[in-house]
């Protein structure tokens, strides 16, 4: 074999192990198989960016939900700020009481590249949603919450029928007996109350349910007071309760009087509530 030949062989197996080196230590070298210095190593084309959110879960207010929007990362590392901490990729954390963490995530990919990102997040408690209470909505502990001696006479009960529970309120035919209560809203709100109610059959009667603005202890006071009424006159069962409800906006009032009364034939009312819309 001549001489040129062999150097040419040689050149190539050289090449032929450099290939090989590149490959498996990312380290370059000449055509003759010299390696190049350490710092020429090829850099890393995608490193990683670390990044999350956070969502308080409801279930439990103190309980953080995070999801990890990191890009280019292979493995994580969390620190919650409170001494805990977590190797998944999307995490969810217990703290101990509500206030403000700083939050840190590490995105690691596999060349070894990271970064780190910092929140601080708060922990709340939630918003108390305000309820209006009715006492004795089901008529179930005597009729104190719903006496007013000025706008008519003490409710009766009866134990038959009712909606729910043992007892219902009874209006006898004179309409001599009212219920009226006053209970805390929320001002310019809109609600629906809801009752329950029954009619003898005979003779032609109705029930009347009207909500009035703020207290009112005056019969000659009823009429402007008055936010929103309804009048029901279902008389065909007399054993059979029917639902009926009336929406109303609070206006400017921080409380209002729910007033039930009845014209001519004898009725029951039971189980009333309200709710915001």
């Amino acid at each position: 074999m001549k001489k040129n030949s062999i150097q040419i062989i040689t050149t190539y197996v050289k090449a032929f192990v450099c290939t090989v080196v590149i490959v498996s230590s990312l380290q370059s070298c000449d055509s003759y198989g010299s390696e190049w210095p350490e710092e020429a190593s090829i850099a890393d084309q995608t490193p990683p960016t670390a990044g999350f959110t956070a969502k308080v879960n409801t279930a439990n207010n103190l309980t953080v939900d995070f999801t990890n929007i990191s890009v280019s990362a292979t493995d994580y590392v969390w620190d919650f700020g409170d001494g805990g901490s977590s190797t998944d990729k999307d995490a969810s954390h217990d703290f101990p009481d509500f206030g403000k963490y700083t939050v840190t995530l590490i995105a690691t990919d596999k060349l070894g590249v990271s970064n780190t990102v910092t929140q601080e997040i708060e922990v709340t408690k939630p918003t108390e949603v305000f309820k209006p209470v009715i006492l004795n909505a089901g008529f179930e502990s005597g009729t104190e919450s719903w006496e007013n001696a000025d706008l008519g006479g003490k409710i009766q009960v009866t134990t038959s029928p009712v909606v729910a529970g043992s007892q219902a309120a009874k209006f006898p035919s004179d309409g001599s007996r009212i219920g009226y209560q006053t209970i805390t809203v929320e001002k310019n709100k809109i609600y629906t109350l809801s009752f329950y109610y029954t009619i003898k059959t005979s003779p032609t009667g109705s029930v009347t349910v009207a909500v009035l603005g703020g207290a009112v202890n005056s019969k000659a006071d009823l009429a402007s007071a008055t936010i929103a009424t309804a009048t029901v006159s279902d008389q065909n069962d007399a054993n059979t309760y029917i639902k009926e409800s009336l929406t109303f906006n609070s206006g400017e009032n921080a409380s209002i009087s729910i007033y039930i009364s009845n014209q001519l034939a004898e009725a029951r009312v039971d189980d009333i509530s309200i709710a915001s819309n």
